[in-house]
C-alpha cells in the first residue's frame, strides 16, 4: 500500500458513537477499572508491570478465571499505564496513582475518550506483533536480554506485517468495490500479504507461507478483538488438529468460514485510519469537505468513488443557501486546467442532486462556453421550457469534454469503451470534425478513442485526428 496517493474516503460514525464503542470495550474498561482500583498499597516492577503477588487480585477484580486469568490482568495494568490511566510515582518504591487521563473517561469530550482509546491501541498492536511468552523466556541469554536470531523472529519485520495486514483490511472495508463492513476470510487477507501481484497459480512454498501466516493472523486477531478494532470469528479448531485427530465436527470444505472471518468494525476504522495518518497516507474521511469552497469540493472528490462523492456532496450542499450553493459550485467547474473536466463532470453529479429550485442559476450560464453544454442538460432533463438548441461546436466540445473527464476518472474502462464506439456509430463525419474543437484535450481524447476502438479503421482515424489537433495548437 503506497502512502503516496489518497485511500478511498471512509465514512466514520460521530465521535460520541465511538468514544461510546471505545468506553464498552474489554481492553479500556479492564484498565479503567485497574486504574480506579489501584491505590497506596498497590506495587508495580521495574517495567512498571504489576506486581505478581497482586495479579490474583486484578484477575479477581475483571471476573477473570482461567489459566490465562493472571495475562489478562497483567495486559490490562499494561494498557492502564501506556495510555495515562495510571501514573507510576516512585519508580524505585514502585508505588502509583490515578492518572490525569482517568478523569477523561467520564469528564472529557468523546474526543478525549478517544484519544485514550488510541493510546491503549498502541499497546495493543505491539504486543500482538511479539511472539510466545514461552517462547521469549527460552531465547533469554545469560545476561537475560533476548536472542531473536534463536526464535526467528524480526521484531521490525513482524510489526510492518501486521501494520501491513491491518492495512489491507482497512483498504478492503473503505473500498467501494470491496466488502464494506462485511467480514473478509482471513486466507484472503494472509494472500494479500504474501502472493506476488500477477500471480497465477500460487506456487506450494507460497501456499505454505499463507497457512503459516494465517496461523499468525489467527492469534493477533484474537488478542486484537477485546480491543474493539475488529469482530473475529477464529480458525476452526478442527482445521489446526493433528492429521491422526477425527475432527471435532465434520464441515464442508467449501466453508471459508471456517478458516477465520474478520470484520473491522466503526471503531477500528476510526482507529486505523489515524495510525494511517500518524504514518503520513492521505486517508481522507467523508464529511472533511463540507465546510470548504466548492473548489475543494470538487478538486477532492475526483479521486473518490460514486457513493462516497455523492455522501461528500450531499453533506456539502446541505450546509448552504441552495442558489448559492448552485452558483459556487458552476463557478468552480469553469477553467481550462487538466483537472477541469472531472470537475465539472463532478459539478454535474451534484447538480443532479437538487431539484428545480435551482433553475435559476443553471439558466445564468446558458451562454457560458464551458457551462453552457452542462445547463443545457440539466435543464432538458427536468423538462424546463424555453432550453435553447445548443450550437454543433458546442456539442463537440461538450464531447471532447465529457470524454476527457472519463478518461481522468477511469480511465480506459470498458465503459468509456462503450462510450467511444457509440459516439463513432452514431456520427459518420465525428472525427472529421472533432479534430478542430478548441478543447485543451481534444488531441489526448482523441488519442485514447484511437486506443479503445476495437475497429483498426475507425482507430486510424481517431489517431489522424490527434494528429491534426496537435498540428493546429502546435503541440
Amino acid at each position: 500500500m503506497s502512502d503516496s496517493s489518497p485511500l478511498p474516503p471512509v465514512r466514520l460514525h460521530s465521535e460520541a458513537e465511538l468514544a461510546r464503542a471505545a468506553l464498552s470495550t474489554p481492553l479500556l474498561s479492564r484498565a479503567a477499572r485497574l486504574a480506579r482500583w489501584a491505590g497506596p498499597e498497590t506495587r508495580v516492577d521495574a517495567g512498571g508491570g504489576l506486581a505478581e503477588e497482586q495479579l490474583p487480585a486484578a484477575a479477581e477484580l475483571l471476573g477473570l478465571s482461567g489459566e490465562d486469568a493472571a495475562a489478562y490482568a497483567s495486559e490490562a495494568w499494561r494498557v492502564a499505564v501506556d495510555s495515562g490511566l495510571v501514573e507510576i510515582v516512585d519508580e524505585e518504591a514502585g508505588t502509583v496513582r490515578a492518572g490525569e487521563e482517568l478523569k477523561l473517561l467520564t469528564a472529557g469530550a468523546p474526543g478525549d475518550v478517544l484519544a485514550v482509546w488510541l493510546a491503549a491501541l498502541e499497546t495493543v498492536i505491539a504486543d500482538a506483533s511479539v511472539p510466545d511468552l514461552d517462547d521469549l523466556a527460552d531465547a533469554l541469554d545469560e545476561g537475560g536480554r533476548i536472542d531473536f536470531s534463536s526464535l526467528d523472529w524480526d521484531p521490525e519485520a513482524e510489526a510492518e506485517f501486521l501494520d501491513g495486514v491491518l492495512g489491507n483490511l482497512y483498504l478492503l472495508t473503505v473500498s467501494e468495490d470491496g466488502p464494506g463492513e462485511g467480514p473478509v476470510p482471513l486466507p484472503a487477507l494472509a494472500a494479500s500479504m504474501i502472493v506476488p501481484d500477477g500471480m497465477g497459480e500460487p506456487t506450494n512454498d507460497v501456499l505454505e507461507q499463507v497457512s503459516d501466516a494465517m496461523m499468525r493472523l489467527d492469534d493477533q486477531f484474537r488478542m486484537l478483538e477485546p480491543a474493539g478494532v475488529v469482530e473475529y470469528r477464529p480458525v476452526d479448531e478442527a482445521l489446526m488438529a493433528d492429521a491422526d485427530e477425527e475432527p471435532a465436527a465434520p464441515v464442508e470444505d467449501t466453508d471459508v468460514s471456517r478458516y477465520g472471518m474478520v470484520r473491522l468494525t466503526p471503531l477500528g476504522a476510526y482507529g486505523l485510519r489515524a495510525r494511517l495518518l500518524e504514518a503520513g497516507f492521505q486517508a481522507p474521511a467523508v464529511g472533511e469537505l463540507a465546510d470548504k469552497g466548492a473548489d475543494a469540493l470538487l478538486d477532492g472528490t475526483a479521486a473518490f468513488g460514486q457513493a462516497a462523492a455523492r455522501a461528500e456532496t450531499e453533506q456539502w450542499l446541505a450546509r448552504r443557501e441552495l442558489l448559492a450553493g448552485v452558483r459556487e459550485l458552476l463557478a468552480a467547474a469553469r477553467g481550462a486546467d487538466a483537472g477541469a473536466p472531472l470537475r465539472r463532470l463532478r459539478c454535474q453529479q451534484a447538480l443532479s442532486l437538487v431539484g428545480a429550485e435551482a433553475e435559476p442559476a443553471l439558466r445564468e450560464v446558458l451562454d457560458d462556453p464551458e457551462l453552457g453544454g452542462l445547463a443545457r442538460v440539466w435543464l432538458s432533463e427536468r423538462g424546463a421550457a424555453g432550453v435553447p438548441a445548443p450550437s454543433e461546436e458546442l456539442v463537440f466540445w461538450l464531447t471532447i469534454d465529457t470524454v476527457a473527464a472519463q478518461l481522468a476518472a477511469e480511465g480506459n474502462s470498458e465503459e468509456l469503451q462503450a462510450l467511444v464506439e457509440g459516439l463513432a456509430a452514431q456520427h459518420s463525419g465525428f472525427f472529421s470534425a472533432a479534430w478542430r474543437v478548441e478543447h485543451p484535450a481534444t488531441a489526448e481524447v482523441l488519442e485514447a478513442m484511437g486506443r479503445l476502438h476495437p475497429d483498426k479503421k475507425v482507430a486510424k482515424e481517431a489517431r489522424k485526428a490527434a494528429f491534426k489537433a496537435r498540428s493546429q495548437h502546435g503541440a
